[in-house]
């Protein structure tokens, strides 16, 4: 009877997740291995798009983008909120210390991007700062030149991000056992010491899982980039994400961008599973 009734109970969830997310799925899956312009029907062409993956020199520097956004957006936020987190924990006005950085996250992405749109173009607030100050780079063109402009975006998403990092790790901080710290303290250990061989490990659960929500986030960034560049000039900071978008409703080949989607799901899930079994596989031993 309980069997019964828990079927009846998962069965609108279940029901729900594969409307919104497994039949798209599958309906994109089957417009990669067509032709197809958002009129008519879709023409059945096999591989032909995901050949053209392979040739195809913008999608190349979107994934050569997209890299660079995995490197620096889950070293840059993740290692900057680990730090304020452990600055800023167990310290007297530490709350207070972290609310500034907290602010950004409370920002949708499309805004964050507008914002530093205008204040990093060539005539905006940041070269006219420099130039004010007498300091070298007032003509810097920051979003005009890649992959220059996809790095000033990296800087822009970590400066959103690291917020919700930080208190994700603080939160790790406060969960920590006072047993393993207060004896590390009494045999001596201290500041990097402390950290390193008692806070760090007991953290590391943790830590797989704001370094996995930063990979998958990295690999997926669109919002930002599309916002502040649209993937230019001339597709220079397009992502995967950005030229999927690109392929689909501006180009209107739903063929070849639904092989880009599938491509970047594939590389998103592959990724993901990878490194959790890494990290897993380093805590069983």
């Amino acid at each position: 009877m309980y069997g019964r009734f828990r079927q009846i109970y998962v069965t609108p969830a279940v029901l729900f997740v594969a409307v919104l997310i497994y039949l798209p799925f599958l309906w994109t899956a089957y417009l990669s291995f067509t032709s197809y312009d958002g009129l008519g029907s879709p023409k059945f062409t096999g591989l032909d798009n995901y050949r053209r993956l392979f040739h195809d020199e913008a999608l190349l520097t979107s994934v050569r983008n997209t890299l660079i956004w995995v490197v620096g957006t889950t070293i840059l936020p993740v290692g900057l909120g680990l730090l304020v987190a452990v600055l800023s924990y167990n310290i007297k006005g530490g709350a207070w210390f972290r609310l500034p950085f907290l602010i950004p996250y409370a920002m949708s992405g499309a805004g964050l991007g507008l914002i530093w749109g205008f204040i990093l173009q060539p005539d905006g607030m940041a070269n006219q700062v420099l130039t004010f100050l007498g300091m070298p780079g007032g003509n810097t063109e920051f979003l005009q030149d890649g992959p220059r402009n996809t790095f000033a975006m990296i800087v822009v998403w970590a400066w959103q991000q690291l917020g919700v990092n930080m208190l994700l790790f603080v939160v790790g901080l406060q969960s920590i056992p006072r047993q393993p710290i207060e004896a590390a303290r009494i045999d001596g250990a201290s500041g990097w010491q402390l950290f390193r061989h008692i806070i760090w490990p007991l953290m590391r659960p943790l830590t797989t899982v704001v370094f996995g929500l930063a990979l998958v986030a990295s690999l997926k960034t669109f919002d930002i980039v599309w916002v502040m560049t649209q993937g230019g000039p001339g597709r220079s900071s397009e992502t995967l994400a950005v030229t999927m978008y690109r392929q689909v409703f501006v180009a209107d080949e739903y063929g070849y961008g639904s092989a880009i989607a599938v491509a970047l799901t594939t590389v998103t899930g592959l990724a993901s599973y990878l490194y959790l079994r890494h990290q897993i596989g380093k805590e069983d031993r």
